[in-house]
């Protein structure tokens, strides 16, 4: 046989053999890349992959964390893509979970829809969690409709569930879950450990019973029992840490500081005659439920009122709150009660703001001057930790690792500056919201407008600070780059005391700030730096943002009245300037070559020894006996050098008023005051997280000249290449057809 019958032959077994071979290696590829999994994350802040806390959280599970995802199918965009986006980051959190993770997706279809057997199952698996349908918004045939979905998750970890009950965007998606996981970790930890139970306590007056046929009360009699139920019911989930206590004033009992949080909630009523002719005599009565643990409590009221009509007219008819309702406060309420969260304190005296609302003033003060809190300052901050308020009354509790002081008037004496000290130099943090000016408001007068008085402020902080090598300057800062006020009816209004603070202006070095491209300051003062000092107490110092260019200062009269306020004409007086530091180092003491301040005694023990001193004035002075000088020495009880700690300091505290933030805590403002505080409190990677999602990205900007030729080239330049190109591929065609006719006129002539 010769060599090409040979070759011939065995050509077609070659091709076999190879491709089996092939096959055998696609299929070896995709048996290795199960197992050896991984994906790559092209944008510019990873969404779509999970951060490093993430990671972190998600691997020190212990016990199995199971996830259950609720979701109604074919939804309108933008909603269809939240489930794909879910289905990819559970994929994630089960690959670092090391098998402790499970999640599954149920198909859920609202109750008004054509339901099969395994949805309408599902959907009342959801409802069991807590889980109920939201609206969201569909366009069909240019028509805007409201449609019924299930959109939420529960993450049940032992016994301990924790929800999200709407997941309506992507946005902060992984942050919410991932929050969720550390919140189940330490709420188990954290009831495990307790070292007694958390009461629930039913105040229940058995006097109501005389007066609810005339208001139609009902469920009296087996109140109590519905809400033994309830707590058995969350005593499953709570390793049986509650406590189930009923307390009947009417029968004299429950001490008067138990019944105290209650009386609030106390019905009166005078003496009734009833229907059957009865006399009902003057009584009250109370119904409602609380919840206590050490020092804290909360209350429930269990009497609803409203207005019914009745064949005697319209008249007040009262119910009981719903078993449901209980059950929620009870569920929402056990965090608050055993502090799952790290300890953050705030200064409430020396003049700052309240944290919560204030009651109304009565009677009212004559000068008009607005009351204000922090509410929601208060609400954002109080889902990432449990905030402590603090008067420096005593040492501040090393539970606490980072203090904000914000908006203080008052003067602080020696021995509170001496334990902000002590407090800085074991290491831990200051966030420091320093007003330059107390804003007084006049008093009203009729027919006439009075501007506010603008009063400088000096409350000794300044001494810790220069010390330091900070200082804010007495003045506001005012910036061309700023907030406009676009009225429907009016010009627009430039605020300059409100200056926009851009992304190029902002640090970006630090991981926790690189996601923030602008922000918003309201009455700012800039901001000085004594290098000489930081360098020599071998400090680090960051500037976080300055403000733009076109900024310029405030000083001596005050007047922030927008239409009043025109920018300098001189370009020499306009610069940009540092509106936030952040110092970070090991902080040598204030203190350390001073005496140690002692504590001022309280009013009433002056008062004492002013009696006692009274009764000694007609004894004759004594001769005081020589002391000597003892040779042992006592060390002062101070650390005159610290741990490394962190100040972070800005010249305002209007950026954390009510009005200078969103209650979900998703803006920018808002988003850089929690990374600020997590990276004070050395949860840094919690604050990259947070910050991976902004919802506002700005363009950069550019110059007049630059946009206006874009849109040229947009508008006149496109067409324009079209037309070119259309005429270089008409005399490219027309060059090759006089080519083929050369070719072939010289073939003829062959």
């Amino acid at each position: 046989m010769s060599e090409n019958e040979n070759y011939t032959t065995s050509s077609p077994m070659q091709k076999y053999y190879k491709f089996g071979l092939y096959l055998l290696v696609i299929i070896l590829i995709n048996l290795v890349g199960i197992s050896l999994f991984f994906r790559t994350d092209l944008t510019s802040s990873n969404l779509y992959s999970l951060s490093d806390a993430s990671k972190e959280v998600v691997s020190t599970l212990k016990e199995p964390l199971t996830v259950n995802v609720f979701f109604t199918m074919n939804l309108p965009a933008p909603y269809n893509t939240i489930e794909l986006y879910l289905h990819d980051l559970m994929e994630e959190y089960e690959l670092y979970s090391n098998d402790n993770l499970s999640y599954r997706f149920y198909n859920v279809t609202a109750a008004e829809g054509d339901l099969t057997e395994e949805a309408e199952g599902n959907r009342k698996i959801a409802q069991s969690y807590g889980i109920h349908p939201v609206n969201v918004q569909a366009v069909e045939q240019d028509q805007v409709k409201v449609q019924r979905a299930y959109m939420g998750m529960v993450l049940i970890h032992g016994d301990v569930i924790e929800k999200i009950p709407a997941v309506t965007t992507t946005e902060g998606l992984e942050y919410k879950i991932t929050n969720a996981i550390q919140k189940l970790n330490n709420k188990i930890s954290a009831l495990i450990n307790l070292p007694e139970k958390i009461k629930v306590t039913l105040v229940l007056s058995s006097s109501l019973r005389q007066i609810a046929p005339l208001v139609r009360l009902q469920g009296l009699d087996t109140l109590k029992s519905k809400l033994q139920e309830v707590v058995d019911k969350v005593n499953q989930k709570t390793y049986g840490q509650l406590q189930f206590v009923q307390i009947d004033p009417g029968m004299g009992e429950g001490t008067p500081e138990q019944l105290r949080p209650f009386e609030r909630f106390g019905l009166q009523w005078p003496e009734i005659k009833a229907p059957n002719g009865s006399v009902i005599p003057a009584g009250k009565g109370i119904a409602a439920v609380g919840m206590s643990y050490g020092d804290k409590s909360l209350e429930q009221n269990l009497l609803t009122q409203k207005m019914a009509l009745t064949n005697r007219g319209l008249e007040q008819q009262y119910a009981l709150m719903d078993v449901k309702v209980i059950e929620t406060f009870i569920n929402d309420n056990i965090d608050s009660m055993i502090d799952i969260h790290e300890d953050l304190g705030y200064l409430s005296s020396h003049g700052a703001m309240p944290l919560v609302d204030l009651p109304p003033q009565y009677p009212p003060q004559p000068q008009f001057q607005p009351r204000e809190d922090l509410k929601t300052f208060n609400n954002i901050l109080s889902k990432e930790y449990s905030v402590k308020e603090i008067k420096l009354d005593d040492p501040i509790p090393e539970s606490i690792d980072t203090l904000i002081i914000a908006g203080v008037k008052e003067n602080f004496n020696d021995w509170q500056l001496f334990q902000i000290d002590q407090f800085l130099m074991k290491g831990k943090s200051l966030a420091l919201f320093i007003d330059s000016f107390n804003e007084i408001m006049p008093q009203r007068q009729q027919g006439r407008f009075q501007q506010p008085v603008y009063l400088p402020i000096n409350t000794g902080l300044e001494k810790l600070l220069d010390y330091y090598g900070l200082k804010v300057k007495k003045s506001y800062l005012l910036d061309e780059s700023c907030y406009i006020n676009r009225g429907r009816m009016s010009e627009e209004m430039p605020i300059y005391y409100a200056p926009m603070i851009k992304n190029e202006k902002i640090n970006h070095s630090l991981d926790f700030m690189e996601n923030i491209t602008q922000l918003v300051m309201i009455k700012p003062s800039p901001l000085e730096a004594d290098m000489e000092k930081i360098k020599k107490n071998n400090l680090k110092l960051e500037q976080l943002f300055t403000s733009s260019d076109k900024s310029w200062e405030m000083t001596g009269r005050i007047n922030l009245m927008p239409f009043m306020i025109q920018p300098p004409k001189d370009e020499k007086q306009k610069e940009s300037k540092p509106l936030a530091y952040l110092l970070v180092g090991e902080f040598p003491s204030y203190f350390a070559d001073k005496p140690i301040p002692e504590k001022p005694k309280k009013e009433e023990d002056k008062e004492n020894e002013g009696e006692d001193s009274a009764g000694k004035e007609e004894k004759k002075e004594e001769k005081k006996p020589v002391v000597q000088e003892s040779k042992f020495k006592v060390e002062k009880g101070l650390l005159a050098k610290g741990k490394p700690g962190k100040i972070f300091l800005i010249g305002t505290s209007e950026i954390i008023k009510n009005n200078a933030l969103d209650e979900e805590g998703r803006s920018p403002n808002a988003m850089f005051l929690l990374n600020i505080l997590d990276y004070l409190n050395n949860r840094e990677d919690i604050a990259v997280m947070r910050s991976k999602v902004q919802r506002f990205n700005p363009l950069d900007e550019t110059k007049p000249f630059t946009r206006y030729f874009v849109k040229w080239v947009n508008t006149l330049g496109l067409p324009a290449l079209f037309v070119v190109v259309g005429i270089l591929i008409w005399i490219n065609r027309r060059n090759r057809k006089k080519r083929i006719q050369m070719m072939f006129s010289k073939t003829n002539s062959k």
